[in-house]
């Protein structure tokens, strides 16, 4: 069986989940009673030894690989902030974390919202966002992340000019390893394109 992506409800709805701390960052933030939520499930999949000897205490959502929590801004109602995104440890880099922002806008766009923004405080995740049609808006939240948005009825077309301009941000702080390799490595180049995939293509 396929992956099946899902919104469960909309703010103030607040529908939660348990996800297993040990293999999701940010766990704890969906258990929030006041924001949206929307997953990718795996029916059926089957979950891999974790490396940690913390306790497998509770009835966790066991086929969530991958999850986005969202409420509207108090100051303009039209635009929906992404607070979260969360990806199963074992299956980074299969793109999920973009297929699900996309997703999140498409389902956004269909409630008539028109706008969304999310901050970010890694060039993974601000690489990530532009592979899902946002970009860098120029501005900081009081945690260091960037916000970068995107009109809900197309991708933004940020230019490399104001794509670098946020990587330098990075550039600037103590970074190790391998987030200072990813940064040299995109030196220089354009964003990348934004990713055309259907809402909830598995």
């Amino acid at each position: 069986m396929g992956m099946e992506w899902e919104v469960l409800g909309w703010p103030p709805d607040g529908p939660t989940l348990r996800l297993d701390y040990r293999r999701f960052a940010y766990a704890g933030k969906f258990v929030l009673t006041n924001t949206g939520t929307a997953v990718v499930r795996e029916p059926g999949g089957d979950l891999p030894p974790v490396d940690d000897d913390r306790p497998f205490a509770g009835d966790w959502d066991r086929d969530v690989v991958a999850a986005a929590s969202f409420n509207a801004d108090r100051t303009a109602p039209k635009t929906l902030w992404i607070r979260y995104i969360t990806v199963r440890r074992d299956r980074r880099g299969e793109g999920l974390g973009p297929r699900l922002a996309a997703f999140v806008v498409d389902r956004a766009g269909e409630r008539e919202y028109d706008r969304l923004r999310i901050a970010v405080n890694n060039p993974f995740a601000y690489e990530a966002l532009h592979r899902a049609g946002f970009g860098w808006t120029g501005r900081e939240t009081g945690v260091a992340e960037l916000v970068l948005e995107r009109p809900a009825a197309r991708p933004d077309d940020p230019d490399r000019a104001t794509y670098q301009a946020g990587l330098d941000v990075f550039r600037e702080r103590d970074l190790g390893e391998p987030e200072a390799s990813f940064l040299a490595d995109r030196d220089g180049a354009d964003p990348p394109d934004p990713a055309e995939w259907e809402a909830g293509d598995g």
